[in-house]
């Protein structure tokens, strides 16, 4: 199912050396030809440090131990630039390795650089060589060095365009470290400056916006509260403008997200609009999944899309992630979503029909009768469910809830009492309703 990958649109929006692992995925899922995927990686690492890792992937993919002669001499000019970055960081890099001296320095940023020109004779060209040589620790895959790096750097920066530029690459190393708690520490500090409005332009901080949620679908389906996290993030209106406006195609991992959040299902209907308005723009099988469910009511579509959606998380790079069990491997988004999906057709199936035949329910929740039938019983259990199994027939029947019109008579009585009540309360006693 190549034709619903996202890693092109995806990769453009984040830096390469994140979409490095999105290929390793495509590659193990066998996606595209492996030619390709290699091809894609070398031309990635091109923009990076990392040239040994590039010459072994070229003599995989050409057969040969033979390298071309622009790697042999882009690694020789690495090789040089790390010799030249050491000299200079090397005083700052003694001064921020020694416990005693760092306790000198104070939250006060002007305090510090103060500190360090008058006693150590570190100026404002070795904090600069710091943000250099951590860039170049981070382009050569050294993400834990380049991670310490940048933190000690950001204590000491006083310009905000390049302390924002080390956050980012800082939080783009802690990703790739699987650092999952201190990314989405860093994903909440980089969130807060780009809607802090002290951005130049507009268009800047809509790109900004675009960067971090790409990003952040590394952390949210990776963080064990990522469910909640990604829903609580798109779908704040500026996000989910930004979302409209230039990335439609991340409609697919909310509207995952939701289906497999039972406590968030006050979301779907919110979902259901936004996929309404974005029909033109972006679709894949599990948009189209809730679009048969709750805007044509389609059921047999539903029934094909759930089996498409399956394949599309299984080649997804973020829902298809894999955890081993002993021998087993299993693929908790896939078979939370799939539960879940058949839930959705089987309640708007029953809001529909009085009598359903099991078989053909079975049939549109892409299952079996023997395992339908089962399942369906826990549900009624389950849930309180006012229905019951006919053995015989293989039915469902729901049941028919009447509405009393003694009942609802005297409720209506009860409103009017209560507002009669209030009304005359007001009328004798005048200042106390305004002051109420």
């Amino acid at each position: 199912m190549a034709k619903y990958d996202l890693t092109a649109r995806l990769i453009a929006q984040m830096d390469c050396h994140l979409a490095l692992p999105m290929l390793e995925y495509l590659q193990e899922r066998k996606v595209y030809p492996d030619e390709q995927i290699l091809e894609g990686k070398i031309s990635l690492l091109s923009g990076t440090n990392m040239v040994d890792y590039a010459m072994d992937i070229h003599k995989s993919l050409h057969g040969t131990e033979e390298v071309p002669a622009d790697m042999v001499a882009r690694r020789s000019e690495v090789v040089e630039r790390l010799r030249s970055l050491q000299e200079a960081v090397g005083p700052i890099v003694a001064f921020l390795s020694n416990p005693q001296l760092v306790q000198e320095l104070r939250a006060d940023k002007q305090y510090n650089i103060h500190i360090l020109q008058e006693r150590h004779r570190i100026g404002p060209e070795q904090i600069e060589a710091l943000y250099q040589y951590a860039k170049f620790q981070f382009e050569c895959g050294m993400y834990s060095e380049a991670a310490d790096f940048l933190s000690q750097y950001r204590a000491l920066c006083t310009d905000s365009e390049r302390s924002l530029s080390a956050l980012w690459g800082k939080l783009a190393a802690e990703i790739l470290m699987q650092n999952w708690d201190v990314a989405q520490e860093e994903l909440n500090r980089l969130k807060e400056i780009i809607d802090s409005n002290k951005f130049s332009s507009p268009i800047s901080q809509l790109h900004s916006r675009i960067w971090l949620m790409h990003w952040s679908l590394f952390i949210f389906f990776n963080h064990e509260n990522g469910k909640n996290g990604i829903i609580d993030l798109f779908f704040q209106e500026r996000y989910l403008n930004a979302i409209q406006t230039n990335a439609p195609h991340l409609l697919r991992y909310l509207a995952a997200a939701v289906v497999v959040n039972k406590r968030r299902r006050n979301m779907l209907k919110e979902l259901i609009k936004v996929i309404q308005q974005e029909q033109q723009s972006y679709k894949d099988p599990i948009i189209e999944l809730l679009e048969c469910l709750y805007v044509k009511y389609d059921f047999d579509g539903a029934q094909q899309k759930l089996i498409e959606c399956e394949q599309v998380i299984l080649n997804d790079p973020f829902l298809g992630k894999r955890i081993e069990e002993g021998n087993f491997i299993r693929v908790p988004l896939r078979d939370e979503f799939l539960e879940n999906a058949r839930l959705f057709i089987f309640e708007n199936y029953c809001r529909i029909h009085r009598c359903i035949d099991i078989g053909m329910l079975a049939e549109k929740m892409n299952t079996t009768y023997d395992e339908a039938e089962p399942w369906i019983m826990n549900l009624i259990k389950s849930s309180q469910l006012d229905a019951k199994i006919d053995s015989v027939t293989g039915t469902l029947v729901m049941a028919t809830n009447h509405v009393n019109v003694h009942e609802k008579i005297i409720e209506s009585m009860k409103n009017l009492n209560a507002r009669t009540y209030m009304l005359a309360k007001s009328l004798v006693d005048p200042g106390h309703a305004a002051a109420a």
